[in-house]
Formats: C-alpha cells, sequence, structure tokens
C-alpha cells in the first residue's frame, strides 16, 4: 500500500530524509495492534461516565505506555513517525507545534529539524510522563492545553502536526471540524504546513470513512491548500500549507 498524489501546480521539493527502506512491521506488531485495540476500548469504555481528560489521565496513570509509542520492541509506530518526517519538504522549522502529543515521540524524532518543537495534549499526565522521557532533548517542551483553547502570540509556527488525535473527540461534529481547521490554519506562519494523518484503509472501514471526510474537510478549508496526499499502511497522510484568503487556490 503506496499511494501518493502531488496537487497540480505544485513543485516537488526535497524531503527532510529518505524514506525507511525496510518492511512496515514485523511479527511482533501484532501484539502492538491488539495493545492498541484493548487501550481504545478501555479508552472507549472509561468516556462512557467522564471526559476525554481525564479518561485519558486515567488511562495513563494505569497503563504504561498505552498504545505502545515509545516501545522500542515494536516497529510499526516508530517507522511510521519516520515516514512522516520523509513526506515533509525540506525547509526550515524553526517553530513547531504538535497536538496531541501523547508521551511526545514524535516531538522527539523529529528534533533534528526543528529550532523548537511545542508539545500539547489534553491530559496532563500524558504531558508529565512525556515530559520525564523527554529529558536532554532541549528543543522540546510540553504544556497541557486543549488546542481549541490553546493561544499563541499570532500566527507564528512554521509546521503543526495533527496526527492520530481526531478519532478520539467524540462527537466529532462540523461545527467543530470547522472551528479546529480555522484555528490551525490562524496558528499557522504564511506558508507554513500542516501534517495530517489519521488511521485509513482504502475507507472499507467506518473510520477509514471518517479519515476521508475529515480531511477532505479541511482541504475545503479557504486559508489550506493541500500540497501532497500519501496514502501508507493503516494512515492516510495530508500536507496542507497556509495560503492568504485573496490568494488563488489550485487543487
Amino acid at each position: 500500500m503506496h499511494v501518493k498524489k502531488q496537487f497540480a501546480g505544485l513543485v516537488e521539493e526535497s524531503t527532510l530524509r529518505k524514506a525507511p527502506a525496510s518492511f512496515f512491521m514485523t511479527l511482533r506488531d501484532i501484539a502492538f495492534w491488539v495493545r492498541s485495540a484493548r487501550s481504545d476500548a478501555a479508552l472507549a469504555k472509561l468516556q462512557a461516565t467522564m471526559g476525554l481528560r481525564e479518561s485519558l489521565n486515567q488511562l495513563y496513570r494505569s497503563k504504561c505506555d498505552p498504545w505502545g509509542a515509545t516501545l522500542r520492541r515494536f516497529r510499526y509506530q516508530r517507522q511510521k513517525y519516520e515516514t512522516l518526517i520523509s513526506m515533509l519538504p525540506r525547509r526550515q522549522y524553526d517553530n513547531v507545534l504538535d497536538v496531541g502529543c501523547g508521551l511526545g515521540e514524535f516531538a522527539r524524532q523529529f528534533t533534528p529539524y526543528a529550532g523548537q518543537i511545542l508539545g500539547i495534549d489534553i491530559s496532563s499526565e500524558a504531558i508529565e510522563q512525556a515530559r520525564q522521557m523527554s529529558k536532554g532533548f532541549t528543543k522540546v517542551r510540553y504544556t497541557q492545553a486543549d488546542i481549541y483553547d490553546f493561544g499563541a502570540q499570532g500566527p507564528c509556527f512554521d509546521l503543526i502536526v495533527l496526527a492520530d488525535v481526531l478519532y478520539y473527540v467524540v462527537p466529532l461534529t462540523d461545527r467543530m471540524l470547522k472551528v479546529l481547521a480555522e484555528k490551525i490554519a490562524g496558528l499557522l506562519a504564511p506558508g507554513g504546513l500542516l501534517l495530517l494523518a489519521n488511521h485509513y484503509f482504502f475507507q472499507v472501514d467506518q473510520a477509514s470513512r471518517q479519515t476521508r471526510y475529515i480531511h477532505d474537510f479541511f482541504r475545503r478549508s479557504s486559508r489550506l491548500v493541500s500540497v501532497a496526499e500519501y496514502a501508507r499502511a493503516f494512515y492516510l497522510a495530508t500536507i496542507m500549507k497556509r495560503i492568504e484568503v485573496s490568494t488563488t487556490r489550485r487543487l
């Protein structure tokens, strides 16, 4: 599963790194999928009685690395982050925002390519654990925040990463998507990039169809233009660029 769509009128750029050459998973990663499914089920059960923030806090307190993002014995998630980085054009990323950073694994992997990285997550427990895991990573800092309430000093981010986050927002309405798309666009510096990634398997399951809907919704924003889109094993990644409202959009 390796599909790339380059949108018309946009020039191919060199990327930050080469894509990993090894297969995307090993037999050990079967346990990764089982672990992730159990954590998703546990989170859904908690959300039946409490909000997302407290549900995530309780899950992170009760289970070490619920989704296995930092566990070295699993290849899939680590290689997924390497592949996402390989999709990004080679340019200066002075100021990066990682939304829903969890334990900060992507932020740590991205440090060679960034001036500074801010990771935010709705879970204070995840943020505290991310800080402990990131000691020595001087370019990375973390703060507990909900992206809907997050404030910054104007449009300042060269890159915003929104990966594997939105399907935990229940219910995810069109109004919430519209507010979020405008929020992200407003946080990006002119010409800044959004890396949006979510579960995807050719739209055969409901989660994949939701992913396609989310990515298309963001593409309809008047302030974002699609640069490229990649379908990989079990996820879809779309790169979008902030444009001025007066700019003619070319898709």
